[in-house]
């Protein structure tokens, strides 16, 4: 008796591990910390695992176009994803808006910034040798900083100290490990605990780059598509959207 009770449990077992299943996701660097708390609380509440693969958005986009495995797509963007969907390579046509992403300067503890709380003087100070952002060539966030730095007037000023990260948790670290003074990064980097206790940051002017609206798409070729919808509608719900707005993002239609 106590064997087939054991064969039982066993095959039961068995089934659950077949039952479950794992979502790979390619996501832009910004979500390093919002989506790797939502994917460990979905984990736990359905068992389903997610695999999350950092980058940047012009990069992942890339390995989707050359056909890498990735279920689902979250970019920094919601051009990206409108690429993809107009190459027939997403379900369901158009990318869904899960958040908007803020850009802040962010300085290191210890660097002199002066009295002003300014953007554009502490920008301006001597002390700020180097100033990180990501690559805008793939990056969204990059190229928000270049628009940003050419709204302020600073963009031809500050040239020469800007140093390009992959993406842009690669810009935070530059900033954080003092091989920058200062960082042009999203607010969701900045509110992270590593970063938080270890500088300050300023909003830059809503007006001073485009909206950072950040779009999601199923990839059409994913075998995970239910799985990879009910993970979607968590990361868009009143939970998920909860630990987006802890992270600095804004979500859309009043979540």
């Amino acid at each position: 008796m106590r064997r087939v009770l054991v064969s039982v449990m066993v095959l039961l077992f068995l089934a659950h591990l077949a039952l479950a299943q794992e979502l790979t996701v390619a996501a832009a660097a910004d979500l390093n910390y919002a989506l790797k708390e939502l994917a460990a609380q979905y984990q736990k509440k359905t068992g389903t695992a997610v695999t999350l693969s950092f980058g940047s958005s012009g990069n992942l986009f890339s390995q989707i176009q050359n056909g890498a495995p990735y279920d689902l797509f979250f970019s920094a963007d919601e051009d990206y994803p409108k690429r993809l969907a107009a190459a027939g390579l997403v379900e369901g046509g158009l990318p869904r808006t899960y958040a908007v992403g803020h850009l802040v300067l962010w300085v290191r503890n210890g660097v002199s910034v002066g009295r002003s709380h300014q953007v554009v003087d502490i920008l301006l100070q001597p002390s700020i040798k180097r100033i990180a952002i990501a690559n805008p060539q793939t990056a969204p966030y990059g190229r928000a900083a270049m628009s940003a730095l050419e709204h302020l007037g600073l963009k031809d000023k500050l040239a020469s100290k800007l140093v390009f990260g992959e993406n842009v948790s690669q810009a935070a670290q530059f900033a954080q490990s003092g091989n920058a003074q200062a960082g042009l990064i999203p607010l969701s980097l900045a509110l992270a605990p590593s970063m938080k206790d270890a500088g300050s940051y300023w909003e830059l002017p809503a007006d001073s780059y485009p909206e950072l609206r950040q779009g999601v798409v199923i990839i059409s070729a994913s075998k995970h598509k239910k799985a990879a919808q009910a993970f979607l509608d968590y990361v868009t719900s009143a939970e998920g959207s909860a630990v987006l707005r802890q992270y600095g993002f804004r979500v859309p239609d009043g979540r």
